[in-house]
């Protein structure tokens, strides 16, 4: 991407995402560039653009301004996460070898097993998060190493520099999905990674209204294959979903703050309320990898685990009393949202299978957003002493019910068995 002489060499992260990426704004003097909704453009034009899909000024103005939050050379915007994906993952050949970390989005791991395995590349998996296991990347040596810091749902963190040394001393390439932290809380690019990926569905546009995907690098050849997959496969975004992110992208510093600083006061208090199990966010000192979180990521961001030892319809009845947390997929809009993973995510998963990993019935997934905390922590306090009080209510009922004298336990068998 070109340097903005306007824009200072050391502006920081808040100031380049509002200034880099304001081109074509033409003569109108408008604030915000327009959103260009068109398909082709008249041969011979100054600015080279022909056909939408082949790019967009919508397209160009996202992609400078995310390789810039990225400390990229390069960006390439896509349709979605997946598409991003779709891009790198399709760069590669048959005979190709993928050591991904075995806990990854759900989407990446189907794209990976019923698509690419079709094309002769073949997966493997490790837990990555235990450097143990880096000895499988010299002894495979990859095509590509795919890495997800923190991972969904589970908010491992994967050590980004001390894998990219290791692959690249075996000729591996690494890619690093960068969804769940953000741009502003982490760059994969300056710790080693060859790629970083992005899903701006998620924090980068953080308004829930668009869908978005993104690959930024320093290499001019994975930007030549990437710029090649928009193009050729169909990858690229709408001008106007382009455009959403741009202007999400705005206040990605402002907004991920919050997210950060409401997930972790949360944590905090869910960690040493009476019932709750457990609690991971990498933030807290409670976490495997709090040392490593801390040192490559600014804050936690807005993603929480929490696991209220609850049965399967507890967890859920917990869920639906909640009012500011919306029950639904995706993560990293300015409101709430809540996942249950044992009936959403990994609900095609046997119990036994996602048990093991960790995916309990009392297992939920908050996506903390940016309303206030108080507000937020009443509403979970609230949904879990209602649960309380129904379940006491429940136990006195049953006891209320159980017969003292021994000639009305006669008419109870189950009474009289200790069933009740």
């Amino acid at each position: 991407m070109k340097d903005d002489p306007t824009i200072p060499a050391d502006a920081r992260f808040e100031t380049r995402a509002i200034h880099v990426g304001q081109d074509y704004r033409s003569e109108t003097g408008a604030v915000i560039p327009p959103i260009y909704m068109t398909s082709t453009f008249e041969t011979g034009n100054p600015t080279g653009f022909d056909y939408t899909r082949s790019g967009n000024p919508n397209f160009r103005n996202l992609q400078a301004t995310l390789a810039s939050l990225e400390n990229a050379k390069h960006c390439t915007a896509f349709a979605s996460g997946i598409s991003s994906i779709t891009a790198i993952m399709l760069s590669l050949q048959a005979g190709d070898v993928v050591l991904s970390e075995q806990q990854i989005y759900g989407a990446s791991y189907r794209l990976f097993e019923k698509v690419l395995r079709r094309f002769g590349i073949t997966i493997k998996y490790a837990n990555l998060s235990n450097p143990e296991n880096y000895d499988m990347i010299a002894q495979i040596k990859p095509t590509l190493v795919w890495l997800e810091t923190p991972t969904n749902p589970l908010l491992k963190i994967l050590d980004i520099k001390a894998i990219c040394d290791v692959a690249h001393s075996v000729g591996s390439v690494v890619a690093v999905d960068n969804t769940f932290a953000s741009s502003l809380l982490q760059q994969p690019l300056d710790l080693g990674a060859d790629l970083s990926q992005l899903s701006t569905t998620k924090y980068t546009n953080g308004h829930s209204d668009c869908l978005g995907g993104a690959v930024c690098t320093n290499s001019d050849a994975w930007q030549e294959r990437m710029i090649f997959a928009q193009k050729a496969l169909g990858l690229q975004p709408s001008p106007f979903d382009a455009w959403l992110v741009s202007r999400g992208a705005k206040t990605e510093a402002i907004r991920m703050e919050r997210h950060s600083s409401n997930a972790l006061e949360l944590a905090q208090r869910l960690e040493v309320r009476k019932g709750v199990k457990s609690v991971k966010y990498p933030f807290l000192p409670s976490h495997p990898q709090h040392a490593l979180a801390k040192k490559q990521m600014k804050s936690g961001s807005g993603m929480l685990l929490a696991d209220f030892g609850m049965n399967y319809a507890d967890t859920l009845d917990f869920i639906r009393r909640l009012r500011l947390f919306t029950q639904a997929e995706s993560l990293g809009g300015i409101e709430s949202l809540v996942a249950h993973p044992a009936s959403m995510t990994h609900a095609s998963i046997p119990k036994e299978t996602r048990e093991a990993a960790g995916v309990t019935d009392g297992l939920v997934r908050f996506s903390v957003g940016i309303e206030h905390v108080e507000d937020l922590w009443a509403d979970i306090d609230r949904a879990l002493s209602s649960g309380e009080m129904r379940a006491r209510r429940c136990l006195h009922a049953r006891r209320s019910q159980t017969p003292d004298r021994p000639a009305e336990a006669a008419a109870w068998p189950h009474a009289a068995a200790g069933v009740l």
